[in-house]
């Protein structure tokens, strides 16, 4: 039977059953994986898939609680891992990844494989940017709601690891207009090429936004820092120079204990939501620009497409000498809230490693860190940890998605997350002794009691025993210190007789009372 998550969510909570905050829930751990991408069909957000190296894919329908375990296979193609997750408006899932077709070739393009039936069939797949024995590496696609395109772009190497200054590499775009099955023949985004190292001189990193009137946006990292370009046609032009968006000291390939290859790659996203951010461009990454025991997560932002930038602000809120690297950001379409996922060292001396969230709720002006991971790991140097981790958020159903060492295997994990709770200590705000409701069974007026240790924005809801909200009692009030007592009044025999929970929610924490109503 299909779960309702508000529900089990409530349940969790109320029996004191989930083991932290954010119930941490195993995708899967067969064939080493690594490197995943998650995508929420915001049609269905129960419905959710994710893809990770070499070519593993997972499909959950009940809100991510439970997994199937798949292989992605190309016949004529080949999986060669990079996973990107794409869905569109239809429900219709896209897995975009490095190819490796029969024969002596291998990463010679793109591909795009799509499935209408939530991954049990999926097409043979397109191939994009075929180019003679030029290599095509570390792609992202995004998909245009307004115009129904899906755009990808990613890095071309001459020869990859090649030395000769005659080789490079370089970003390119490509488009679709029929949902995947065929693509523009690719183009050259950025103006200065890097080396093909792979390295702090390559460029690297090009992930592509799409803006609220059909713009195309992309940043990535190279020889000159973070660069920027757009295209206000649908890629058909681009602008002649790169703007230059920030510096990243110590380049975007960098050390970290424990991991076999690290990068502060960026990731671009531009809110589509009807809040007072809408066209705000962000971009987000990590560098070691305070050492290389300090490695902090980055971001800055546009409100003019990409002209000019503010000065970086640093995500993460640790103290200084910690290790916080592998970002990833998405904007939730619907809230407008950032949400971004790191690895995260402030809590240890030695290289263990928890997983953190960070979110804003006012534009990257302020950010509320809190660990995600039930418990850390050690992660081990001499096994590849992939190169980045994810997250999707759809109306405020966040799941990010990363990769754990245990018992030298690698696992993927989700995390269930509730926005209304954070890493602030849950006695700051409001005690579970300070919260009551009497007489209880009631059948008339219920007194609802609660006492705030400090200032807080509060809500006091009503939900029914299907985790439906029924009536907001407070709705996000801003409330002083000190002891409260509010009544709902049930005579009006509006609501049937039955189990019901009273919700009591601070920015950190989130109480239930169960009561029953009599006739």
């Amino acid at each position: 039977m299909k779960k309702n998550i508000q529900l089990v969510l409530f349940l969790l909570l109320l029996t004191g059953l989930a083991q932290s905050q954010h119930q941490n829930i195993l995708i899967g751990n067969q064939r080493d994986p690594n490197e995943p991408a998650i995508v929420i069909n915001p049609l269905n957000p129960d419905h959710m898939m994710v893809g990770a190296n070499l070519d593993n894919f997972y499909f959950s329908e009940d809100g991510g609680y439970s997994w199937s375990d798949n292989r992605l296979a190309s016949a004529t193609l080949g999986v060669w891992g990079d996973p990107c997750m794409l869905v569109d408006t239809a429900g219709h899932y896209y897995y975009f990844h490095l190819s490796n077709p029969p024969g002596p070739a291998w990463i010679d393009r793109i591909v795009c494989q799509k499935s209408a039936d939530n991954g049990v069939n999926w097409t043979q797949g397109a191939g994009i940017g075929l180019n003679g024995s030029k290599e095509q590496d570390k792609e992202w696609a995004v998909f245009d709601k307004l115009t129904g395109n899906i755009y990808v772009t990613w890095t071309q190497f001459d020869s990859y690891g090649s030395t000769e200054p005659s080789d490079s590499s370089n970003i390119l775009f490509s488009s679709s207009s029929d949902l995947g099955a065929t693509w523009s023949a690719p183009v050259r985004i950025n103006y200065t090429a890097g080396d093909c190292l792979d390295n702090d001189n390559t460029v690297e990193g090009a992930v592509p936004a799409t803006g609220p009137d059909g713009q195309i946006f992309v940043a990535w990292a190279g020889p000159l820092g973070i660069l920027f370009d757009k295209s206000t046609d649908g890629g058909l032009t681009w602008l002649e120079n790169d703007i230059f968006v920030a510096e990243m000291p110590g380049g975007w390939a960098y050390s970290i204990p424990g991991i076999s290859r690290a990068n502060g790659l960026p990731v671009t996203v531009c809110d589509l939501s009807d809040g007072p951010g809408r066209g705000t461009i962000y971009i987000n990454w990590s560098d070691q620009r305070n050492g290389s025991i300090d490695t902090d997560i980055w971001m800055v932002k546009s409100v003019d497409e990409g002209e000019t930038w503010s000065v970086p602000v640093r995500v993460n809120n640790d103290p200084p000498g910690r290790q916080q690297f592998f970002t990833w950001m998405t904007i939730d379409q619907e809230t407008g809230k950032l949400w971004f996922v790191f690895y995260d060292r402030r809590n240890h001396e030695d290289i263990s490693t928890d997983v953190y969230l960070a979110v804003s709720e006012d534009g990257g002006e302020t950010f509320t860190n809190f660990r995600i991971s039930e418990s850390p790991f050690f992660p081990d140097d001499g096994i590849f940890f992939g190169d980045y981790t994810n997250v999707s958020a759809v109306n405020d159903v966040v799941r990010p998605v990363w990769t754990r060492l245990h018992d030298n295997q690698l696992s993927l994990y989700t995390a269930i997350v509730d926005p209304l709770i954070t890493a602030v200590p849950a006695n700051e705000v409001f005690h579970d002794k300070d919260f009551g409701s009497y007489p209880n069974p009631f059948s008339g007026e219920l007194t609802i009691s609660f006492k705030l240790n400090s200032d807080a924005v509060v809500n006091l809801s009503l939900f029914n025993s299907k985790g439906q909200c029924i009536e907001r009692i407070i709705d996000s009030e801003k409330l002083d210190q000190g002891r409260y007592v509010e009544t709902f009044d049930a005579s009006s025999g509006k609501l049937p007789p039955g189990v019901y929970y009273f919700s009591l929610a601070s920015e950190n924490l989130r109480l239930l009372r169960k009561v029953v109503l009599i006739p």
